[in-house]
């Protein structure tokens, strides 16, 4: 959500509609926020509590605890076609909505494996690592003599190669 100023209407509105969208059961979610007014205020609280949703803060007087949300900021910021002023809240809102579609679902993150959010929030990320293990294991098998990775012997007692160019 792109808004003009943040109050406790606007973020219980979005909380709120984004639990509908997503379709997320009482007590499966914990949202951990700064201690800023919206997110502290008596009506966010409520609607938090109908909702079935955990809540916790930052600690007191630290910025920086949430690295996801962190490291999401850094990522907008330093895209090379962030403005440095928007003209206008239109402008923001044309801004985010290409931003955090190709954020979610192209941006692959070191963080995770070099899987994108999407990935993880629909469940994608263990088929999507085993076909990468097929294609490395299939570019090893054709050339051997090229590893230069190290063999790493998995649970199941197979071993797995990475190649590394």
């Amino acid at each position: 959500m792109v808004a003009g100023q943040e109050t406790a209407e606007l973020a219980k509105r979005l909380i709120s509609a984004t639990c509908e969208k997503q379709g997320i059961v009482a007590g499966t979610l914990t949202i951990h926020a700064d201690r800023g007014t919206s997110m502290t205020s008596k009506p966010v609280a409520l609607m938090l509590a109908d909702l079935g949703v955990t809540k916790t803060h930052s600690r007191p007087h630290v910025s920086d605890d949430n690295p996801y949300s962190e490291s999401q900021l850094k990522t907008l910021k330093y895209r090379p076609e962030f403005p440095e002023r928007f003209g206008s809240i239109e402008d923001a809102c044309a801004f985010c909505q290409r931003f955090f579609p190709w954020y979610n679902r192209e941006h692959h993150h070191s963080g995770i494996a070099l899987l994108t959010p999407a990935m993880l929030h629909y469940g994608m990320a263990g088929k999507v690592i085993e076909q990468r293990q097929k294609v490395l294991d299939q570019a090893y098998a054709r050339n051997p003599e090229q590893k230069s990775g190290q063999a790493i012997s998995t649970t199941n007692g197979h071993r797995r190669f990475t190649i590394f160019r």
